[in-house]
Protein backbone atom coordinates (compact mmCIF):
# COMPACT_ATOMS: atom_id res chain seq x y z
CA UNK A 1 0.00 0.00 0.00
CA UNK A 2 1.39 3.56 0.06
CA UNK A 3 2.42 4.74 2.92
CA UNK A 4 2.52 8.15 4.64
CA UNK A 5 4.79 10.90 4.05
CA UNK A 6 7.38 11.13 6.65
CA UNK A 7 8.37 14.52 6.96
CA UNK A 8 11.26 14.23 8.70
CA UNK A 9 12.80 12.29 6.16
CA UNK A 10 10.99 13.90 3.24
CA UNK A 11 9.58 10.64 2.79
CA UNK A 12 6.80 9.33 0.81
CA UNK A 13 4.84 6.54 2.80
CA UNK A 14 2.53 5.18 0.11
CA UNK A 15 -1.49 5.19 0.77
CA UNK A 16 -1.96 1.51 2.18
CA UNK A 17 -0.26 -0.05 4.93
CA UNK A 18 3.42 -1.47 4.92
CA UNK A 19 6.32 -0.74 6.85
CA UNK A 20 8.78 -0.88 4.48
CA UNK A 21 11.36 1.58 3.62
CA UNK A 22 10.12 4.86 2.64
CA UNK A 23 10.62 5.86 -0.61
CA UNK A 24 12.08 9.67 -1.32
CA UNK A 25 9.29 12.07 -1.52
CA UNK A 26 8.34 13.85 -4.81
CA UNK A 27 8.51 17.45 -5.29
CA UNK A 28 4.24 18.59 -4.36
CA UNK A 29 3.43 19.25 -7.59
CA UNK A 30 0.92 22.49 -8.43
CA UNK A 31 -2.54 21.95 -6.68
CA UNK A 32 -5.19 20.68 -9.75
CA UNK A 33 -8.10 22.62 -10.17
CA UNK A 34 -10.40 22.62 -8.19
CA UNK A 35 -13.74 20.18 -9.72
CA UNK A 36 -16.59 22.28 -11.43
CA UNK A 37 -19.73 21.44 -11.27
CA UNK A 38 -21.19 19.57 -13.93
CA UNK A 39 -24.85 20.40 -15.27
CA UNK A 40 -25.90 18.26 -18.29
CA UNK A 41 -28.11 20.34 -20.51
CA UNK A 42 -30.94 19.13 -22.97
CA UNK A 43 -30.45 19.24 -26.70
CA UNK A 44 -33.15 20.63 -29.08
CA UNK A 45 -35.40 18.27 -30.16
CA UNK A 46 -38.64 18.01 -32.34
CA UNK A 47 -41.97 18.67 -30.39
CA UNK A 48 -42.69 14.91 -30.68
CA UNK A 49 -39.80 13.52 -29.32
CA UNK A 50 -39.70 11.76 -26.36
CA UNK A 51 -37.38 13.41 -23.95
CA UNK A 52 -34.13 11.90 -22.75
CA UNK A 53 -33.61 10.90 -19.39
CA UNK A 54 -31.80 13.84 -17.72
CA UNK A 55 -28.35 12.77 -16.14
CA UNK A 56 -28.33 13.92 -12.14
CA UNK A 57 -26.69 17.65 -12.07
CA UNK A 58 -23.13 17.00 -10.07
CA UNK A 59 -22.30 18.77 -7.43
CA UNK A 60 -18.89 20.67 -7.04
CA UNK A 61 -16.16 18.56 -5.14
CA UNK A 62 -13.72 21.41 -3.34
CA UNK A 63 -11.12 20.70 -0.63
CA UNK A 64 -13.66 21.96 1.82
CA UNK A 65 -13.72 20.10 5.11
CA UNK A 66 -10.77 18.15 3.93
CA UNK A 67 -7.33 18.03 5.97
CA UNK A 68 -4.30 17.93 5.76
CA UNK A 69 -1.93 15.20 8.52
CA UNK A 70 1.44 15.47 8.84
CA UNK A 71 2.18 12.10 7.20
CA UNK A 72 -1.37 11.80 5.52
CA UNK A 73 -4.66 12.93 4.20
CA UNK A 74 -8.32 13.52 6.02
CA UNK A 75 -11.21 15.57 6.22
CA UNK A 76 -13.56 16.24 8.79
CA UNK A 77 -16.59 14.20 8.84
CA UNK A 78 -20.36 13.83 10.29
CA UNK A 79 -22.86 10.90 10.29
CA UNK A 80 -26.37 11.27 9.16
CA UNK A 81 -27.27 11.53 12.84
CA UNK A 82 -24.63 14.21 13.82
CA UNK A 83 -25.84 17.31 15.54
CA UNK A 84 -24.15 20.71 15.06
CA UNK A 85 -23.16 20.27 19.06
CA UNK A 86 -21.64 17.12 19.13
CA UNK A 87 -17.48 17.04 18.63
CA UNK A 88 -16.58 17.34 15.75
CA UNK A 89 -14.34 14.03 14.22
CA UNK A 90 -11.69 13.62 11.55
CA UNK A 91 -11.19 10.62 9.01
CA UNK A 92 -8.24 9.20 8.15
CA UNK A 93 -6.54 5.25 7.45
CA UNK A 94 -5.18 2.88 10.22
CA UNK A 95 -2.31 3.06 8.69
CA UNK A 96 -1.72 6.72 9.42
CA UNK A 97 -2.05 6.43 13.12
CA UNK A 98 0.74 8.56 14.91
CA UNK A 99 1.74 6.03 16.84
CA UNK A 100 2.51 3.45 13.80
CA UNK A 101 0.47 0.72 12.05
CA UNK A 102 -2.08 -1.22 14.32
CA UNK A 103 -1.17 -4.91 14.47
CA UNK A 104 -3.57 -6.96 12.59
CA UNK A 105 -6.45 -8.02 14.67
CA UNK A 106 -5.55 -4.77 16.80
CA UNK A 107 -8.43 -2.14 17.77
CA UNK A 108 -7.28 0.66 19.18
CA UNK A 109 -10.32 2.97 21.42
CA UNK A 110 -9.78 6.03 23.26
CA UNK A 111 -6.38 6.42 23.15
CA UNK A 112 -5.43 10.03 24.32
CA UNK A 113 -3.95 12.12 20.82
CA UNK A 114 -3.89 15.67 20.88
CA UNK A 115 -2.47 15.70 17.23
CA UNK A 116 -3.03 18.81 14.65
CA UNK A 117 -4.79 18.95 11.41
CA UNK A 118 -4.50 21.92 8.67
CA UNK A 119 -8.20 22.45 7.52
CA UNK A 120 -8.96 23.55 3.67
CA UNK A 121 -11.14 26.00 2.59
CA UNK A 122 -12.86 25.35 -1.02
CA UNK A 123 -9.92 26.92 -2.52
CA UNK A 124 -7.38 24.43 -1.17
CA UNK A 125 -5.60 26.72 1.40
CA UNK A 126 -5.28 26.42 5.16
CA UNK A 127 -7.36 28.12 7.58
CA UNK A 128 -6.69 26.82 10.64
CA UNK A 129 -5.43 24.33 12.59
CA UNK A 130 -7.53 21.68 14.38
CA UNK A 131 -6.49 19.12 17.36
CA UNK A 132 -7.46 16.02 18.45
CA UNK A 133 -8.99 15.07 21.77
CA UNK A 134 -8.30 11.31 21.19
CA UNK A 135 -8.56 8.78 18.68
CA UNK A 136 -12.19 7.63 18.83
CA UNK A 137 -11.19 4.00 16.40
CA UNK A 138 -8.21 2.72 14.69
CA UNK A 139 -7.54 -0.47 13.23
CA UNK A 140 -6.40 -1.87 9.91
CA UNK A 141 -8.16 -5.53 10.39
CA UNK A 142 -10.96 -5.68 7.82
CA UNK A 143 -10.71 -2.18 7.06
CA UNK A 144 -7.96 0.52 7.09
CA UNK A 145 -9.52 3.93 9.07
CA UNK A 146 -8.84 5.76 11.92
CA UNK A 147 -11.26 8.43 13.47
CA UNK A 148 -10.24 11.31 15.39
CA UNK A 149 -12.17 13.22 17.94
CA UNK A 150 -11.70 16.60 18.08
CA UNK A 151 -11.58 19.10 20.85
CA UNK A 152 -14.00 21.71 18.30
CA UNK A 153 -17.40 21.24 18.07
CA UNK A 154 -19.07 21.27 14.03
CA UNK A 155 -20.69 24.90 15.14
CA UNK A 156 -17.48 26.17 16.04
CA UNK A 157 -15.73 25.22 13.19
CA UNK A 158 -18.51 26.63 10.73
CA UNK A 159 -18.84 29.45 12.82
CA UNK A 160 -15.14 30.23 12.71
CA UNK A 161 -14.42 29.35 9.36
CA UNK A 162 -17.77 29.00 7.49
CA UNK A 163 -16.78 25.28 6.63
CA UNK A 164 -19.21 22.74 7.16
CA UNK A 165 -18.08 18.34 8.04
CA UNK A 166 -18.76 16.12 5.01
CA UNK A 167 -21.00 13.94 5.64
CA UNK A 168 -20.45 9.65 5.79
CA UNK A 169 -23.04 7.52 3.17
CA UNK A 170 -24.22 5.11 5.62
CA UNK A 171 -25.51 2.79 2.26
CA UNK A 172 -22.98 0.44 0.58
CA UNK A 173 -21.66 2.46 -2.43
CA UNK A 174 -22.73 1.24 -6.04
CA UNK A 175 -20.00 0.48 -9.09
CA UNK A 176 -20.32 2.66 -11.79
CA UNK A 177 -20.19 5.73 -9.65
CA UNK A 178 -18.52 9.11 -10.60
CA UNK A 179 -16.29 9.62 -7.38
CA UNK A 180 -13.48 12.26 -6.75
CA UNK A 181 -10.59 11.38 -4.44
CA UNK A 182 -9.59 14.47 -2.73
CA UNK A 183 -6.27 14.58 -1.26
CA UNK A 184 -5.80 17.10 1.55
CA UNK A 185 -2.04 17.03 2.02
CA UNK A 186 -1.49 17.46 -1.83
CA UNK A 187 -4.11 19.77 -2.24
CA UNK A 188 -4.91 17.57 -5.50
CA UNK A 189 -7.81 16.20 -6.77
CA UNK A 190 -8.40 12.63 -8.95
CA UNK A 191 -11.49 11.51 -10.08
CA UNK A 192 -12.84 8.33 -11.77
CA UNK A 193 -15.50 5.86 -11.38
CA UNK A 194 -16.01 2.79 -8.75
CA UNK A 195 -15.08 -0.18 -10.72
CA UNK A 196 -15.98 -2.50 -8.46
CA UNK A 197 -15.76 -4.27 -5.36
CA UNK A 198 -13.20 -6.95 -3.93
CA UNK A 199 -13.94 -9.90 -1.38
CA UNK A 200 -10.75 -9.34 -0.08
CA UNK A 201 -7.43 -7.35 -0.57
CA UNK A 202 -4.28 -8.81 1.07
CA UNK A 203 -1.19 -6.50 1.79
CA UNK A 204 1.64 -8.06 3.60
CA UNK A 205 0.45 -8.86 6.90
CA UNK A 206 -3.43 -7.16 6.37
CA UNK A 207 -5.99 -7.99 5.45
CA UNK A 208 -9.32 -5.69 4.09
CA UNK A 209 -12.64 -6.69 3.17
CA UNK A 210 -15.14 -5.78 0.45
CA UNK A 211 -12.82 -3.22 -0.73
CA UNK A 212 -13.47 -0.43 -3.56
CA UNK A 213 -11.66 -0.89 -7.09
CA UNK A 214 -11.18 2.54 -8.70
CA UNK A 215 -10.77 2.60 -12.54
CA UNK A 216 -7.21 3.09 -13.64
CA UNK A 217 -7.92 7.20 -14.21
CA UNK A 218 -7.03 7.49 -10.54
CA UNK A 219 -3.78 7.13 -9.81
CA UNK A 220 -3.25 8.07 -6.24
CA UNK A 221 0.06 8.62 -4.55
CA UNK A 222 1.90 8.75 -1.65
CA UNK A 223 0.12 10.99 1.37
CA UNK A 224 -3.54 10.83 -0.63
CA UNK A 225 -3.80 8.14 2.20
CA UNK A 226 -6.59 8.90 4.62
CA UNK A 227 -8.48 11.38 1.82
CA UNK A 228 -12.53 11.15 1.36
CA UNK A 229 -13.74 9.34 -1.72
CA UNK A 230 -16.60 11.24 -2.73
CA UNK A 231 -19.57 10.84 -4.80
CA UNK A 232 -19.72 13.49 -7.16
CA UNK A 233 -24.08 12.93 -7.51
CA UNK A 234 -24.16 13.33 -3.41
CA UNK A 235 -21.17 15.00 -2.22
CA UNK A 236 -21.12 12.37 0.43
CA UNK A 237 -18.19 10.25 1.73
CA UNK A 238 -18.15 6.51 0.56
CA UNK A 239 -15.27 5.15 0.95
CA UNK A 240 -11.18 6.60 2.08
CA UNK A 241 -8.44 6.10 0.10
CA UNK A 242 -5.70 4.16 1.28
CA UNK A 243 -3.92 1.62 -1.11
CA UNK A 244 -2.23 0.57 -4.93
CA UNK A 245 -0.07 -2.15 -6.35
CA UNK A 246 2.73 -0.73 -7.50
CA UNK A 247 4.92 -2.75 -9.52
CA UNK A 248 3.52 -5.87 -9.67
CA UNK A 249 3.84 -7.63 -6.95
CA UNK A 250 1.71 -10.57 -5.38
CA UNK A 251 0.21 -9.86 -1.84
CA UNK A 252 3.14 -7.93 -0.64
CA UNK A 253 3.38 -4.88 0.83
CA UNK A 254 2.64 -2.01 -1.50
CA UNK A 255 1.26 -4.33 -3.83
CA UNK A 256 -1.89 -5.46 -2.69
CA UNK A 257 -3.68 -8.38 -4.43
CA UNK A 258 -7.07 -9.06 -4.31
CA UNK A 259 -8.55 -12.39 -3.73
CA UNK A 260 -11.86 -13.41 -4.45
CA UNK A 261 -14.27 -15.94 -2.20
CA UNK A 262 -12.48 -19.17 -3.81
CA UNK A 263 -8.88 -18.13 -2.80
CA UNK A 264 -8.15 -17.15 -6.54
CA UNK A 265 -5.42 -14.07 -6.59
CA UNK A 266 -5.51 -11.25 -9.03
CA UNK A 267 -2.80 -9.16 -9.46
CA UNK A 268 -3.57 -5.88 -11.20
CA UNK A 269 -0.92 -3.38 -11.25
CA UNK A 270 -1.12 0.27 -11.36
CA UNK A 271 -4.84 -0.15 -10.01
CA UNK A 272 -5.42 1.55 -6.28
CA UNK A 273 -8.45 1.08 -4.01
CA UNK A 274 -10.62 2.47 -1.00
CA UNK A 275 -12.13 0.84 2.15
CA UNK A 276 -15.72 1.57 2.93
CA UNK A 277 -16.93 3.30 5.33
CA UNK A 278 -20.88 2.70 5.28
CA UNK A 279 -20.69 0.55 8.23
CA UNK A 280 -19.11 2.93 10.53
CA UNK A 281 -22.05 5.33 11.17
CA UNK A 282 -23.93 2.50 13.27
CA UNK A 283 -20.92 2.15 15.34
CA UNK A 284 -21.46 6.01 16.83
CA UNK A 285 -24.61 7.03 18.64
CA UNK A 286 -26.05 10.33 20.43
CA UNK A 287 -23.24 12.75 20.90
CA UNK A 288 -21.29 11.05 17.99
CA UNK A 289 -19.73 8.60 21.14
CA UNK A 290 -18.59 5.28 19.74
CA UNK A 291 -20.85 2.57 21.12
CA UNK A 292 -19.46 -0.85 19.44
CA UNK A 293 -22.15 -2.79 20.96
CA UNK A 294 -24.64 -0.80 18.73
CA UNK A 295 -27.39 -2.42 16.84
CA UNK A 296 -25.91 -2.76 13.42
CA UNK A 297 -22.56 -2.36 14.69
CA UNK A 298 -19.69 -4.72 12.41
CA UNK A 299 -16.95 -2.78 12.71
CA UNK A 300 -13.90 -5.03 14.82
CA UNK A 301 -13.89 -5.27 18.29
CA UNK A 302 -10.52 -4.85 20.82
Amino acid sequence: MRKPLVAALFALVIAGAGAAPAAAAPAPEAPAPVSAAVSVSVSARSADSPAPAEAPTLRAVTFAGTVSLSNCSGSVIRFPNSATTDPALVLSNGHCLETGFPEPGEVIVGQASSRTFGLLNSAGTRVATLRASKVAYSTMTDTDVTIYQLTSTYAQIQSSYGISPLTVADTHPVAGTAITVVSGYWKRTYACNIDGFVYRIKEGAWTWKDSVRYTSACQTIGGTSGSPVVDNATGKVVAVNNTGNEDGGRCTENNPCEVDANGNVTVREGINYAQEIYQIPACFTTGNKLNLSASGCTLPKP
